[in-house]
C-alpha cells in the first residue's frame, strides 16, 4: 500500500466506488481504503449452488434514472426487467382478496396523509388509532425504511417518495457484483480500516493498522452508524458526528432457501408472511425463475431475528411459509444463506432514515466542516437515500466537487 495519494476515498461501497472511478477517470492520483476484504459495502453478491445471491442491495430502484442500470448494460450485466410483485399475495394465501384490498387501501391512505406532516414529524402519528392494519403498516415501513413508524420522519419519507419512480429492475448477476466491477483495475487497499484522520497539518494524515497515508483531500463514504460510533476519530467534526447520529441505519436482512419441487410455483411470486403482524417476512418465491425462496426481514422483524441468530431466523421464516403453503413445504426448503447487517462491524446496519424532525441532518452531513474532507454515501442524499443509486450520485458529486 502506498503512503501518499492526492485524494483518498474511505469506504468501498457504492459511493466510494463511484468517487474512485470518477477521480481515476479524471486522471487524479487516488487511493480507496476499504475496511472489509471485499468491495461493495451493503451491495454484496455471493454464489450459492451456482446462483448469484444479493445479501444486501438487490433492486435497481427508480430504474429509468438509476445510473447503475446504464453501467450494468455497459459492463455486460443482464438487467432483469420483470416488475416487482410486492403488492400481490400469491393465490390469496393468508389473506383474502378483501383483506388484501383493505390492507393496501390503509397503506394508500397513510401515503396520502404524509403530504400533511404532523407537528411531531413522526410517521406513527399519522396512523388511525386502533386500526387492525397498523401492525402490517409497521412491517411495510420496516421493508421500505428499515425502521418502524415511530422512528420515522414524515418529511424525510415524503422527500424520498417525491424523488422516486415506481419502476424497479434487478441485476441477474448480482447488484453487489456490479458495484464491485465498477472499481476494476483501480487502486484499492482492502482490509484497511481507517482509525483516524489527522487534520492538524498542511496535509491530511489517514491512520490505519497498516500504516499512515498522507493526502491533500479525503472523501469519507462510510455508513452513518460507523461515523456516529466514533470508529474514525475526526477532531473538530462534532457537528458531523451529531448529524450522522440523527440518520441511523435501520435493518433490512435477507434469508435464502433452496427450493425443491416448486414446479407449480409462479416465477417471482410474492407472499407477506402474516398480514396482521409487524414481525413478519416478505417472501419472493422463485426469484428470476430460480429454485430459491428469498425472505426479507425489516425493522422490528429484523431486530427480533438478529437476536435469534441466522438459524433462529430461518426457523421463523420456514414456519411462516409452512403456515401459508402447507406442511410438505418443510421438506422442500433448505436454508443456505442469510445476512445480519447490524452485526457487520464495518457497516452496522442496513440503510439510513431520519429521526422525526431531523431530515435536515442530511444536508449538514453532506456539507462537512473542513474543505479538504468531503462526505458521501446514501445518508447524505436528500431524496435518494437508502439506495445504491443515491450512494452513487453522492460519490460522483463529492468527487466532482474536488475536481
Amino acid at each position: 500500500m502506498k503512503d501518499h495519494a492526492d485524494i483518498v476515498v474511505i469506504g468501498g461501497g457504492a459511493a466510494g466506488v463511484a468517487a474512485l472511478r470518477t477521480l481515476a477517470d479524471a486522471g487524479r492520483d487516488v487511493l480507496l481504503l476499504e475496511a472489509q476484504d471485499r468491495l461493495g459495502g451493503r451491495a454484496h453478491t455471493v454464489h450459492i449452488a451456482g446462483m448469484p445471491i444479493d445479501m444486501g442491495a438487490g433492486w435497481l430502484h427508480s430504474a429509468p434514472k438509476n445510473p447503475w442500470a446504464a453501467i450494468a448494460e455497459a459492463r455486460g450485466f443482464h438487467v432483469y426487467r420483470s416488475p416487482a410483485r410486492w403488492g400481490e399475495q400469491w393465490r390469496g394465501l393468508g389473506a383474502s382478496k378483501e383483506e388484501q384490498q383493505a390492507l393496501w387501501a390503509a397503506f394508500q391512505a397513510f401515503m396520502e396523509a404524509m403530504h400533511n406532516p404532523p407537528p411531531s414529524d413522526c410517521a406513527a402519528d399519522l396512523l388511525p388509532k386502533d386500526s387492525e392494519w397498523n401492525p402490517a403498516l409497521d412491517a411495510l415501513s420496516g421493508y421500505i425504511n428499515g425502521a418502524p413508524m415511530r422512528e420515522m420522519s414524515v418529511i424525510d419519507w415524503q422527500t424520498y417518495e417525491d424523488a422516486s419512480l415506481d419502476i424497479n429492475w434487478r441485476v441477474c448477476d448480482g447488484y453487489g457484483a456490479l458495484v464491485s466491477s465498477h472499481a476494476a483495475a483501480l487502486p484499492v487497499a482492502l482490509a484497511t480500516p481507517v482509525n483516524a484522520i489527522d487534520t492538524s497539518g498542511k496535509q491530511l494524515r489517514i491512520e490505519t493498522p497498516r500504516g499512515s497515508i498522507t493526502a491533500n483531500a479525503v472523501i469519507v463514504t462510510v455508513s452513518s452508524n460507523v461515523l456516529a460510533s466514533g470508529a474514525i476519530r475526526l477532531p473538530g467534526h462534532d457537528a458531523i458526528l451529531h448529524a450522522a447520529a440523527q440518520l441511523p441505519l435501520g435493518l433490512a436482512d435477507k434469508l435464502f432457501f433452496t427450493l425443491e419441487g416448486g414446479e407449480d410455483v409462479d416465477d417471482n411470486a410474492h407472499l407477506l408472511g402474516n398480514p396482521h403482524s409487524a414481525l413478519t417476512g416478505t417472501y419472493t418465491l422463485k426469484p428470476f425463475g430460480r429454485p430459491l425462496v428469498e425472505c426479507m426481514l425489516g425493522g422490528e422483524g429484523a431486530r427480533a431475528m438478529e437476536k435469534e441468530g441466522l438459524n433462529g431466523a430461518a426457523a421463523f421464516a420456514i414456519g411462516e411459509l409452512v403456515n401459508l403453503l402447507g406442511s410438505d413445504w418443510r421438506r422442500k426448503l433448505r436454508f443456505v444463506a442469510g445476512s445480519a447487517w447490524g452485526r457487520e462491524t464495518h457497516i452496522l446496519g442496513g440503510y439510513s432514515h431520519a429521526r422525526p424532525g431531523q431530515h435536515g441532518a442530511r444536508a449538514v452531513l453532506r456539507a462537512g466542516v473542513d474543505p479538504r474532507i468531503g462526505f458521501a454515501g446514501e445518508a447524505t442524499s436528500d431524496g435518494e437515500f437508502s439506495t445504491a443509486h443515491g450512494a452513487y450520485n453522492t460519490g460522483v458529486a463529492a468527487a466532482k466537487a474536488l475536481l
